[in-house]
């Protein structure tokens, strides 16, 4: 596939006066304060922000994560703030992608595995999920690493295979909360290039919570956030 052009792009992602506010004993801290936003289809957005800016907390409620914030939040034409809990968990296991920087393998599967499980929660049948899993693997270079476990492989191998259970469900928005923070520099330039590539050939919105500026610096557009609020 080519990646979209102008003419065919959408508002994939819209946030409306969205808050999400923690009580801390006496004290109400907001991690997101009153965000309007839109993200592209196709669009490849980079999250900045000190810690405690709010950037992780608004990956989560895109993500369906985290359901205790106010406002809207649109997907697809879908408001997810009104999804009962099964269809949130559909909406997480198919609309969305997420790549961990702690990998969130399971130590004892090997690599296909890792990758099939999505499948298994979608109910698609044994060797239709053992062939997918394959050709995301073989899309991230891990066509001859799938029966290793995550102790057998390096970090930018983990980090791989994590991207490869991400796509697997064809999902149309991947969610990256530091991708390369547990990487050298090396590893986290395939990283990053391999990402690019999963945006720009096969159109997936792409969104990055990153203090790399390498990644950044990828990215069609820079959400720069603090205290709760993307600065302009």
């Amino acid at each position: 596939m080519v990646q979209q052009d102008n003419k065919t792009k959408r508002i994939i992602v819209k946030l409306k006066s969205v808050s999400r506010i923690y009580n801390l004993g006496n004290e109400n801290l907001a991690a997101l304060n009153e965000i309007n936003l839109n993200i592209m289809s196709g669009e490849f957005i980079a999250i900045r922000g000190p810690s405690g800016s709010g950037k992780s907390t608004l990956a989560n409620v895109i993500g369906g994560l985290d359901k205790s914030y106010s406002g809207t939040i649109i997907v697809d034409n879908e408001e997810i703030n009104k999804l009962n809990d099964r269809k949130l968990s559909e909406y997480r296991n198919k609309k969305i992608g997420f790549i961990f920087q702690t990998f969130n393998l399971i130590p004892t599967f090997t690599a296909l595995e890792n990758v099939m499980l999505p499948l298994i929660l979608s109910g698609v049948s044994p060797k239709i999920r053992k062939q997918r899993a394959y050709e995301c693997l073989r899309k991230v270079g891990l066509a001859n690493r799938i029966n290793h476990k995550p102790n057998e492989l390096s970090g930018g191998e983990r980090q791989r295979v994590s991207i490869a259970r991400a796509l697997v469900n064809n999902p149309e928005i991947i969610i990256a909360d530091e991708p390369t923070g547990n990487l050298d520099s090396k590893r986290s330039a395939e990283i990053i290039d391999i990402l690019k590539k999963l945006n720009t050939h096969l159109k997936i919105t792409l969104i990055v919570i990153t203090h790399d500026p390498t990644i950044a610096n990828k990215a069609d557009r820079i959400l720069n956030m603090h205290d709760g609020r993307i600065s302009r």
